[in-house]
This record gives C-alpha cells, structure tokens and sequence, in this order.
C-alpha cells in the first residue's frame, strides 16, 4: 500500500523560506515521477513541480526561480525548498506521482506566508 506523508509546513514571514519532505512508502519512486502540489484556500489544487526518475525538473511558472524540487531515491523522500515565499503561496501543500493519482493524496501539510 502506497502511503505518502508530508512534512515541514507552518508560519513564515513574507520572504522567508521552508522546505517540505515527503516520505513515500513502497518502491514508487523507482519509477515514478513525483510532483509538489498545492490548495489555496477557494482554488484549485495546482501542480507545484515535478521532478522525473532522471532528475529531470520541471515548474510552474510563479514558481520558478524560487522554488526547488529535488528527490533522494534511497530515502524515498522528495523535498520542495521554497525561497522568497509570497503570501500568495499559502496553500496546503500535498506530494503525490506525477501525474497524480486520487488514491495516493494525503493531509498535506499547511503553508502560511504573513505579509
């Protein structure tokens, strides 16, 4: 069973910066890309980034420049380091295989950016 936890949300300051974790259950990461997701308050979850099983990146565009995926295939862990944080980036931040699958979202973990 495949079991995708998320961590290392909380309250910062408009520019300030944190990095989320997600530890992942089972071999998923062996061959699956995974992504960084978020739900801002009355939205739409949104793709975040990607990272593919070759390191190979990708980002939404209000993220890039200020974002990084990065994943730790012995770990089964994939990170999201955010820099520069607007409060337009608070949101629930979930990780789940790019592209997702309903059965794998979790809680998520909450980001709240203050001006």
């Amino acid at each position: 069973q495949v079991q995708l936890v998320e961590s290392g949300g909380g309250l910062v300051q408009a520019g300030g910066s944190l990095r989320l974790s997600c530890a992942a259950s089972g071999s998923m990461f062996d061959h699956n890309a995974m992504g960084w997701y978020r739900q801002a308050p009355g939205k739409q979850r949104e793709l975040v980034a990607a990272i593919f099983s070759d390191g190979y990146t990708n980002y939404a565009d209000n993220m890039k420049g200020r974002f990084t995926i990065s994943r730790d295939n012995a770990k089964n862990t994939v990170y999201l380091q955010m820099n520069s944080l607007k409060p337009e980036d608070t949101a629930v931040y979930y990780c789940n295989i790019f592209p997702p699958r309903t059965a794998y979202w979790g809680q998520g973990t909450l980001v709240t950016v203050s001006s």
